[in-house]
C-alpha cells in the first residue's frame, strides 16, 4: 500500500520538525518531496501527530507475558527457580503462541515495531510474528553442560528457523545460550562454534546478578564476561543482556569485542540486581540498546517506561542531571537496537529505510504544551499516546485499534491458560 503521512511532526536526524512522509510498499520512499509516479492509496492526517521510528525492544521473552505478577517481591533465584520455572515448565507450544500474541499486542499498542526474543517454543512464536506483522529476531534459549553438536535443543533451533520468504525479511534468527549458570563451558563453546560456522549471532544473559558473578568467580576464576569471551561467544556478533555486575576490565573487553549490551532498567531494579553502568559503557564506546526483559520481571513491555527509567536512574546514581539525556535514550531504543540486531535500514526515518513507524497523538495532556517534543518522548509520554503503528509499510494499529490480531481472543485464551497453569 502507498501511504502518505501529511504534514506531521517527525523525528528525523535527531531533530523534530514538520514533514510529509511517503511510504511505498514496505519502505519510506520520500520525505517532503513526493516520489515520481507516487499515487497515495491512504493519507494519514498529520495534524497534532508526531512520527517516530518504531521502538526496538532488544531483549525480551514474549512467551512469558502471561506470567506477569505471578512471582513478585522475591529474591532473584527464588523468583526464577520457585516462581517462574514451575509455571514455565508446564507451558505448551500453544501456550507460548498465545503468550507471544499477548506480548505482541501490548508492544504494538506502545509503538514497538521490533523485538529480540529468547524463546523455548520458537516455532509458535514465529507463527505469532508472521500472523501479526511484527518484526522480530528469534533465539532458541539453549541450556546444557556437555559439548554435543547433536544436542536436541540445537537441532530444534535449526529445524524451526523461520522462512524469510514468507515474511519479507521481518523474521531473523540467532542462537540463544541462556547464561553461564545454565550453559556449561563446553556447551557454550559448541554453540559459539556453530554460530560462527553458520554465520549467526548470539544472544545471551550475562552478569545479571551478584550471585551469578560470585559463583562463577569461585568456580572458574572468571567473570561472566570473561567466561563468555573465553568460550568464543564474542567471536560472532553478540548481544549481551543486562551486564549489571561488570568490572572496568569487563567493559573494556566488551568494547574491544564489539559486544552490544542491552540494558533492562525495570527488570534489574525489580529483581534487586542493581544498575548497569550504562554511562561508563557508552563512554567506552559500547553500543548500548534498550529492552524490557520479559513481563514476568518487568512487569510490562512498555519501552516508553523503560526510556524514562533509563534516564532517571543514571542521573540519580551519578548525581548529575546531564547523564543519559532524552535524545540518547531514544537513540538506544531505535538506532542502537537496530545496529545490535543487524537490521539494516531500520531504526531511523530516512528515504529507503523500512517503514517501521509509530505515530503519536501529541494533543493529549501528557504531551501539552509542546515546549520540547523530543524531551517529552522520554519524560512525559507513557505509551498511551501511540495512535498508529506501522511495520514494513503495513498498518498494525490505527486509532488505537489493533488491525492484525484479535485482542479479545488473545485475552480470553490467556486467562483460560493461566487458570490451568496457576
Amino acid at each position: 500500500m502507498n501511504i502518505k503521512i501529511n504534514d506531521a511532526y517527525a523525528l528525523i536526524d535527531g531533530k523534530i520538525d514538520r514533514h510529509s512522509i511517503y511510504i511505498t510498499g514496505d519502505s519510506i520512499s520520500g520525505i517532503d518531496k513526493m516520489p515520481e509516479g507516487f499515487k497515495s492509496e491512504k493519507t494519514i492526517d498529520g495534524t497534532d501527530r508526531l512520527v517516530i521510528p518504531g521502538l526496538i525492544n532488544a531483549h525480551t521473552h514474549s512467551y512469558m507475558a502471561p506470567l506477569r505478577n505471578i512471582a513478585d517481591d522475591m529474591p532473584f533465584m527464588d523468583w526464577l527457580l520457585k516462581g517462574v520455572y514451575p509455571v514455565e515448565d508446564k507451558m505448551t507450544g500453544e501456550d507460548a503462541y498465545w503468550g507471544a500474541m499477548l506480548a505482541i499486542a501490548e508492544m504494538i499498542r506502545c509503538g514497538t515495531t521490533t523485538f529480540n526474543d529468547m524463546q523455548m517454543h520458537i516455532h509458535n512464536t514465529t507463527k505469532a510474528v508472521k500472523e501479526s506483522g511484527m518484526r522480530a529476531v528469534i533465539c532458541r534459549g539453549l541450556v546444557g553442560d556437555k559439548y554435543d553438536r547433536e544436542d536436541v535443543r540445537i537441532k530444534e533451533a535449526f529445524e524451526e528457523m523461520p522462512d524469510g520468504e514468507d515474511t519479507n525479511g521481518r523474521l531473523t534468527f540467532r542462537l540463544g545460550p541462556h547464561a553461564p549458570y545454565s550453559a556449561g563451558f563446553d556447551y557454550l563453546r559448541c554453540v559459539a562454534d556453530i554460530a560462527k560456522e553458520k554465520g549467526l549471532g548470539i544472544h545471551i544473559h550475562l552478569a545479571e546478578s551478584l550471585t551469578e558473578v560470585e559463583d562463577l568467580k569461585k568456580e572458574q576464576g572468571l567473570t561472566p564476561i570473561e567466561y563468555a569471551n573465553k568460550a568464543g561467544c564474542f567471536d560472532v556478533p553478540c548481544i549481551a543482556a543486562h551486564c549489571v555486575q561488570v568490572t572496568d576490565s569487563d567493559i573494556e573487553l566488551m568494547a574491544k569485542k564489539n559486544v552490544s549490551v542491552v540494558t533492562n532498567p525495570a527488570s534489574n531494579m525489580k529483581l534487586g540486581n542493581g544498575f548497569a553502568p550504562v554511562p561508563e559503557m557508552v563512554e567506552a564506546g559500547i553500543n548500548v540498546c534498550l529492552g524490557t526483559d520479559g513481563a514476568a520481571s518487568n512487569n510490562t513491555l512498555n519501552m516508553f517506561h523503560e526510556m524514562s527509567l533509563l534516564t532517571l536512574i543514571h542521573k540519580g546514581t551519578h548525581r548529575t542531571p546531564v547523564c543519559i539525556g532524552a535524545a540518547e535514550a531514544l537513540k538506544m531504543a531505535t538506532v542502537n537496537g537496530a545496529k545490535a540486531l543487524g537490521l539494516e535500514k531500520t531504526g531511523e526515518i530516512k528515504a529507503g529505510y523500512k517503514a517501521d513507524l509509530a505515530i503519536l497523538n501529541i494533543d493529549t495532556p501528557s504531551m501539552v504544551p509542546r515546549n520540547n517534543i523530543l524531551s517529552s518522548l522520554t519524560y512525559s509520554a507513557n505509551g498511551s499516546e501511540v495512535d498508529t503503528t506501522i511495520v514494513d509499510g503495513e498498518i498494525l494499529m490505527e486509532g488505537r485499534e489493533l488491525k492484525t490480531v484479535d485482542l479479545e481472543r488473545i485475552l480470553y485464551e490467556t486467562n483460560r491458560m493461566m487458570e490451568r497453569l496457576s
